[in-house]
């Protein structure tokens, strides 16, 4: 059941952009697509951001060309894919999947417009410099995914009063998720729990990681935001319910898929946003008259199959509170 969606601009609603006037163009235009993970692991957004691309009246194919780059989970390849998209002189770079990829991007080049997406505050980690008129050649969307560790930690706690040690399962190949870390540790201190921060970079690590996590007593498990665990989402799932232990993730495809819960933005909409965006730097936009596009609200999932088979019972608030919930 979905009862709100994610959307949206600073200052106010992102309006549709107007699709014939744009649409028809004298020659092919090329996008470059920058991405962290894999085709396979990234279908789903993948379609959305070719949605919000069609909204703006470019289609794949008829007037725009697409020319991709996936890094498969390898981010030390993304600068090199960036200086490839540049190379090949594509009107637009659209970096996404992590924060590494924008930044990535944003080091390749100053001249060609940039759209991105990030889970991080993108202040702080020097994409722009203002949110409502960004700087230079580079605009985008943040899911805020880091900002939201804190409060998937209180929904857990919802679930598990009980409970005292919490994992928090994060990629230590990931340079910018140490603002997560802190966020978490200052609230399971106020809480009084106890988070035990256990890492994992490829699928044979998620194994240990979860033997790692067992024997350190822990109840419960946050996932932190981060493109490889999103790609691996099936494993992880997988493992959790092996070891029966109860997770929270940030994005509605963890609980679609078999996870307990999650909280965060609505993904789908986020790349979506990214391919309007796109068609309006096509169609002449400047990104810095584009503001950086922000969540105004953020969905908490439930699966009640996968809480009944870890016995688990959802509380009515929470069940109330639901943005969807999978039965």
């Amino acid at each position: 059941m979905r009862r709100r969606e994610f959307i949206t601009l600073v200052g106010g609603a992102a309006a549709a952009w107007p699709v014939a006037a744009h649409a028809q163009q004298s020659r092919l235009r090329t996008v470059g697509f920058l991405h962290s993970l894999s085709p396979e692991a990234a279908g789903n957004v993948l379609a959305a951001f070719k949605s919000g691309l069609a909204d703006a009246g470019y289609i794949e194919g008829q007037n725009v060309t697409i020319e991709y780059r996936w890094a498969r989970g390898q981010f030390d390849r993304l600068p090199g894919f960036a200086a490839e998209l540049v190379a090949s002189g594509v009107a637009v770079i659209v970096a996404t999947g992590s924060t590494v990829s924008a930044l990535a991007a944003k080091a390749a080049t100053s001249v060609i417009p940039i759209v991105f997406t990030s889970a991080d505050d993108p202040l702080k980690v020097g994409l722009v410099d203002h949110l409502n008129r960004p700087n230079g050649n580079i605009t985008g969307v943040t899911a805020f995914g880091t900002a939201t560790a804190a409060k998937r930690l209180e929904l857990l706690r919802e679930v598990l009063p009980n409970g005292i040690g919490i994992a928090l399962l994060r990629n230590p190949k990931s340079p910018v998720d140490a603002g997560e870390i802190s966020e978490l540790k200052l609230a399971a201190q106020s809480l009084g729990w106890r988070i035990e921060v256990v890492g994992a970079s490829t699928e044979s690590e998620l194994e240990l990681a979860f033997t790692d996590i067992t024997a350190k007593g822990a109840h419960a498990m946050i996932v932190s935001t981060d493109p490889f665990f999103f790609g691996v989402r099936n494993r992880l799932i997988g493992l959790a319910a092996l070891h029966a232990l109860p997770a929270i993730y940030d994005f509605r495809e963890y609980p679609a898929a078999g996870g307990l819960m999650s909280y965060g933005t609505n993904i789908a909409a986020l790349y979506r946003q990214v391919g309007v965006y796109t068609g309006k730097i096509l169609a002449g936009a400047k990104p810095v008259d584009l503001p950086v596009l922000q969540p105004t609200t953020f969905d908490l999932v439930l699966n009640l199959k996968t809480a009944k088979d870890l016995g688990l019972t959802m509380p009515p608030f929470l069940l109330a509170r639901a943005t969807e919930v999978i039965e």
